[in-house]
């Protein structure tokens, strides 16, 4: 099959495209063909090496944990899925190497669910992820209420979209950092936006004089030690983006693979709680293109990529 790979860490002029190994399915997964897969920060920081202390590489690799597809064939014990039906995973292994750049990958059950049905197959490709990440982190870590003020950090990127719509759903009150172009994205998400940068803590504060219930960080640095000071009393603090969090009385969050996570968004999409935004999409042999784009750090929402897709290969 076609993909993209690369066999030493390095830039995104280590990707290349060509033709690699079809990828084996085991007795609990499934081989999806693939409509598309979304582009992640910790993607392109895995294939830097950032993540060589915490996932080992097994060389070529194929990037990408995120996708949308459709089931080719399950495996000889799965009974959840049929042939035709179309999913969303987080097909995130304890290895890097069998990613979903691909025009296939095989997903094993644990990393799978139904698509939404009123979700294009590049918007649906955009959830898993962030949607995973801003559901558990919300939900099970921050244990958001109604009634309560979340502060969301990077408020109209990939996770941070997602976190504000379904924070805004949970009843709570959202403020979410953002430059100023995207501030009317963000109140369309049902957030309150401030800019960032120097004085943040000053505006967070004319908003929230008592402080906020819940922080939510995706970028690390000093929006940690902003945040921190910006808490209320029993106020909690989370970070995907920085461990140094600890330090401050918060707590570092990497998202899971979880079925019934991934549904309960697939669910709420159907509804029309969580919409994804998709900023630009690419194709299969352009994704190195989509990874520089991702790296500047200014996205709105999702990059995709996208696969030629053909009736017949189902």
């Amino acid at each position: 099959m076609k993909a993209i790979s690369y066999s030493r860490y390095g830039g995104p002029e280590v990707l290349a495209f060509g033709e690699v190994r079809d990828p084996k399915v085991g007795p609990d997964s499934v081989l999806v063909k693939v409509r598309a897969a979304s582009v992640n920060p910790v993607d392109w920081k895995a294939r830097e090496g950032y993540l060589e202390g915490l996932l080992e590489a097994a060389f070529p690799v194929v990037p990408g944990w995120d996708v949308s597809g459709v089931v080719v064939r399950p495996g000889v014990a799965v009974s959840e899925f049929d042939v035709g039906d179309e999913v969303i995973g987080y097909v995130r292994e304890d290895f890097l190497s069998r990613g979903t750049f691909a025009e296939y990958v095989a997903a094993p059950l644990r990393t799978l669910a139904r698509k939404p049905r009123n979700l294009s197959f590049e918007e649906a490709a955009g959830l898993p992820l962030v949607g995973l990440t801003a559901y558990q982190v919300l939900v099970k870590v921050l244990d958001v209420k109604r009634g309560e003020t979340v502060l969301v950090h990077a408020a109209a990127g990939g996770v941070g979209s997602i976190a504000v719509q379904l924070a805004a759903h949970l009843g709570a009150r959202v403020i979410g950092t953002a430059s100023e172009p995207n501030h009317d994205f963000v109140r369309g998400l049902g957030g309150e936006p401030v800019v960032y940068g120097e004085g943040l803590g000053e505006r967070v504060r004319g908003l929230a004089p008592e402080g906020v219930d819940a922080v939510f960080d995706t970028v690390g640095g000093d929006a940690l030690k902003v945040s921190a000071n910006l808490l209320a009393p029993e106020g909690r603090l989370v970070s995907i983006a920085d461990v140094g969090v600890v330090t401050y009385g918060g707590r570092y969050y990497f998202v899971r693979p979880d079925p019934e996570d991934l549904q309960r968004l697939s669910d709420l999409a159907e509804q029309g709680v969580v919409r994804v935004h998709v900023s630009e999409t690419f194709p299969l042999e352009r994704a190195a293109d989509a990874y520089r784009l991702n790296e500047e750090g200014r996205t709105r929402g999702k990059i995709v990529v996208t696969v030629d897709w053909d009736p017949e290969d189902t």
